[in-house]
């Protein structure tokens, strides 16, 4: 494991209840599976009443993941901020007097890719960025880096469905443009000036069939190359700044 996913780690039963009962913004909490004792019971109940992430590990990955080598069952992995809500996001949004413009990461797993796209999310101006709970880098010591810092700018919003996260956006007005290299709008047609969210798929398969199916729109970004494809974050900075130029007026 390299230092920078070592970065945020608590180990050891005492530790991770500590974290709990602070208040710790906690991103996942990794138990050993099969592990019966009532410790790591207690420790995955209160983790879930609070809306963690608990994931059954092998004790391979834990052993794996160990920096200090007594994990004793169970290490958590912390955040660096409280996540927000959806509708956190659009007050936001409100407040600035501005249409809300909003990124919703479908499974990007790579936190480099998650890192770049709030980065890029933050100096477009936009009001939040969506994550699932699940399948998903979370708002790690890792993201702050690689997001230059830019996660603690702006808000990030964790979803237990992403599907039902956009359909409370399209209930509120907003329409919600997914990339898609079959995309059937082009991305100059596109017409970002209202309330909008753009959907990024994963790095390897895109968008998935629900989520692609939720879409109001799907943006094709036109490729002339011999590449047919391009990085997650690379696409979120072509439409997030294709809106804001449509926004300026220019």
């Amino acid at each position: 494991m390299t230092d920078d996913k070592r970065e945020g780690l608590i180990e050891g039963r005492n530790a991770v209840i500590e974290a709990l009962r602070t208040g710790r913004p906690i991103d996942k909490i990794y138990i050993a599976r099969g592990d019966t004792d009532s410790t790591l019971r207690h420790i995955a109940a209160k983790a879930r009443e609070k809306g963690i992430v608990v994931v059954d590990a092998d004790r391979r990955k834990l052993d794996y993941m160990s920096v200090t080598h007594s994990h004793q069952g169970v290490i958590a992995l912390a955040a660096v901020r409280e996540y927000s809500t959806v509708g956190d996001i659009l007050e936001i949004a409100e407040e600035r007097g501005e249409k809300p413009l909003i990124v919703i990461c479908d499974e990007i797993s790579d936190p480099h890719n998650l890192g770049a796209i709030i980065r890029t999310a933050e100096c477009a101006g936009a009001h939040g960025v969506i994550v699932p709970k699940r399948r998903s880098a979370g708002v790690t010591p890792i993201i702050s880096k690689t997001s230059a810092g830019a996660v603690e700018h702006i808000a990030v919003a964790r979803v237990s469905n992403i599907t039902a996260a956009i359909k409370e956006l399209q209930k509120a007005g907003v329409w919600v443009f997914g990339t898609a290299a079959d995309g059937d709008t082009r991305l100059w047609d596109a017409d970002f000036k209202g309330a909008s969210a753009i959907v990024i798929g994963s790095e390897g398969r895109g968008m998935g069939r629900l989520v692609s199916e939720s879409c109001d729109f799907k943006i094709g970004i036109p490729m002339f190359g011999k590449i047919s494809s391009l990085n997650a974050s690379t696409s979120a900075a072509i439409l997030l700044y294709e809106a804001v130029r449509q926004r300026k007026g220019q």
